[in-house]
């Protein structure tokens, strides 16, 4: 676990970035936690949409969210071709959107090497005293989606899930479909009911395929990236409520500590 430079604390959640070196293969990553103190604590495994990285707008504050209103840890890590996994760092959407296509289509071991490298990042974040061992969550929207479902069914962790506005299309739609019955943590699933990029029907399908009996499904007018602000703020209180204990102090009591 190398810890780069990069360390705020700002209005008592502190961000930090560091690295993990998995076979080889360095996963760049951004961890948050409540300033100054100590663990254990729940963790949510944050994964961000294609074309973007582990540190965009929404990312962040939905992180920032989680641990100043709930008291939380979260951890970002950038997808593959993503963010500081290039050479250069991020460059043009739409080219790293082309990258990220090919990269889907002709590399059968992306998603397992995916699901390793967030299996690395949560053991090596629970070996923290500021996190520790607590119950796991994870969160993940688009690409999110699509990488992030067999991970909720590789990692026996993670107890809750926040997923959506993806469905069984796309050259791993067989595989999700089979991961998607296997999935047996509650989840709260994302449509934008005007979704251009993956129409709402693909949608519901893999919302249909999902095998949990504890699921339900938010849709919202709007285009694929146009997810309403309040819903981002309903994600982080359907993960505390599942994550969090009764007694733990969460959103106004936390916002104030």
């Amino acid at each position: 676990m190398h810890w780069h430079e990069h360390d705020v604390s700002s209005k008592g959640v502190r961000e930090r970035r560091f690295d993990i070196v998995r076979s080889g293969r360095t996963v760049p990553s951004l961890l948050w936690t409540p300033a100054g103190a100590g663990g254990p604590r729940p963790l949510v495994l944050v994964g961000h949409g294609a074309a973007q990285t582990k540190s965009e707008a929404y990312v962040v504050a939905l992180a920032r969210t989680l641990v100043r209103h709930h008291a939380m840890a979260a951890v970002a890590i950038d997808g593959p071709v993503h963010g500081d996994r290039r050479p250069g760092g991020h460059i043009d959407g739409s080219l790293v959107m082309l990258e990220f296509g090919q990269r889907w289509a002709d590399d059968p071991g992306l998603t397992d090497d995916m699901i390793r490298d967030w299996q690395a990042v949560l053991h090596a974040v629970q070996g923290l005293d500021e996190v520790g061992a607590g119950p796991v969550g994870y969160w993940g929207l688009s690409m999110g989606t699509i990488l992030g479902v067999p991970l909720v069914v590789a990692e026996p962790a993670i107890s809750v899930a926040v997923l959506g506005l993806w469905g069984l299309t796309g050259p791993t739609s067989a595989r999700l479909a089979g991961d998607a019955a296997a999935v047996a943590c509650p989840v709260l699933f994302l449509v934008q009911w005007d979704d251009a990029l993956c129409p709402r029907q693909r949608s519901f399908e893999l919302f249909d395929a999902l095998g949990t009996g504890d699921k339900r499904l938010h849709a919202n007018p709007g285009a694929h990236s146009a997810v309403p602000p309040q819903e981002f703020l309903a994600t982080a209180q359907f993960l505390a409520d599942h994550l969090v204990p009764a007694e733990h102090p969460t959103t106004a009591e936390a916002a104030s500590a």
